[in-house]
């Protein structure tokens, strides 16, 4: 399993996890409306001015990151320059990369641990309808460390096809990509089990 926290200190890293969390929600609820191209780009020049203050390694890091996001950003260029409405698509491509981008500075600068104890204590009232806090947040913990993992995994399954195969992987890899997911997590589901964690 990977940890997405940068193991380098930033001043952000001393930030309450809650706080982070609060700020990254309020953030996004502000951003997603936006209408006007210049206040979406001065939102996006604002993300990118608040990751070049936090050092030259993090923006790296993050920028590395935001990779996974290019066939998104591929497919929403291709549609809004097929419709005319090259405007419409450049701010929902900022919006995006924006919100994208702060997500992955909480994540980067907030460790596993304290997100998960603020999430408990977010989905405390869940218990009233028969959901255990404890089980939800460390779900969504599993989730944001292993989503590098298969897109990792993913990567190295494209890179074998394509070394045995000159034809393009396309919808082929998806079911061994999802063995390979449904293994993983048998794997960690017994790992918890062990550890007297389900």
């Amino acid at each position: 399993m990977l940890t997405l926290t940068t193991p380098f200190e930033t001043p952000l890293h001393r930030l309450p996890a809650g706080l982070k969390l609060a700020a990254l929600a309020g953030t996004t609820l502000v951003l997603v409306p936006l209408g006007d191209l210049r206040l979406i780009g001065l939102a996006a020049g604002m993300v990118v001015a608040l990751h070049l203050a936090l050092g030259w390694r993090l923006t790296r890091h993050a920028a590395a990151m935001l990779r996974p996001l290019w066939p998104f950003l591929l497919v929403l260029a291709l549609w809004h320059g097929i419709t005319g409405a090259w405007a419409a698509g450049l701010g929902i491509g900022l919006k995006m990369l924006s919100a994208v981008a702060l997500a992955n500075l909480v994540t980067m600068t907030t460790r596993l641990d304290a997100m998960i104890a603020v999430l408990e204590r977010v989905a405390a009232p869940l218990a009233r309808i028969g959901l255990q806090p404890r089980l939800l947040a460390l779900a969504i913990a599993l989730v944001i460390r292993f989503t590098p993992v298969l897109l990792d995994r993913a990567r190295q399954l494209i890179e074998a096809w394509r070394a045995r195969n000159p034809r393009r992987p396309s919808w082929r890899i998806v079911l061994p990509v999802t063995l390979m997911a449904l293994d993983e997590a048998d794997h960690v589901a017994e790992a918890l089990r062990a550890r007297g964690g389900l």
